[in-house]
């Protein structure tokens, strides 16, 4: 099953490159500062794809490596928030420091996707928008489990005049970790 997994990933991984060049790429955040960024982030919405399609209440934990590299932890509970507990470990960096929103992120080698930051709550790091610039993937974090509606709205219309199509958006059922 693991091995399926990792192959599904790997395609999507490798198709969601060879469509980003058909696309305007996405305007990112101008600054990101790691130290702020890191720590426990909560899926609020997102694409749904099958490496995540069972998962709810899912987590992304971020810590700083000694070697400046970014550890990630996704988790989250299967099927329902009373489910078996699973997790994926990975890293993230960012490849160039003149772009600081464009991070790559790896669960296996060596295969890596774009991870970009293009909302952030700029003053407090307490909310954030990542895609892809296929826009075949999409995150809405939060450092709450649950977020005021009026800051859905925004989060979806700074998608929407990115070039999202969120019909396809999903909104996770989260609980508190």
């Amino acid at each position: 099953m693991k091995k399926n997994v990792l192959i599904a990933v790997a395609l999507a991984l490798l198709t969601s490159t060879a469509f980003a060049a058909t696309l305007e790429p996405l305007a990112l955040v101008p600054t990101l500062d790691p130290q702020r960024y890191i720590g426990r982030w909560y899926e609020i919405a997102r694409f749904q794809h099958s490496f995540e399609k069972s998962i709810v209440g899912a987590t992304a934990d971020y810590a700083l490596r000694p070697d400046g590299k970014i550890s990630v932890k996704n988790s989250g509970f299967k099927n329902t928030l009373d489910g078996k507990f699973t997790e994926a470990k990975g890293i993230a960096w960012i490849p160039d420091s003149s772009k600081p929103s464009a991070l790559k992120v790896q669960f296996f080698w060596p295969f890596a996707a774009d991870y970009l930051v293009f909302g952030l709550d700029q003053e407090n790091y307490q909310w954030a928008v990542v895609g892809a610039n296929n826009r075949k993937y999409l995150w809405f974090l939060s450092r709450t489990p649950t977020i005021d509606p009026a800051l859905l709205d925004q989060m979806k219309q700074l998608a929407v005049s990115q070039g999202y199509d969120l019909s396809g958006l999903y909104m996770v059922p989260q609980k508190e970790r």
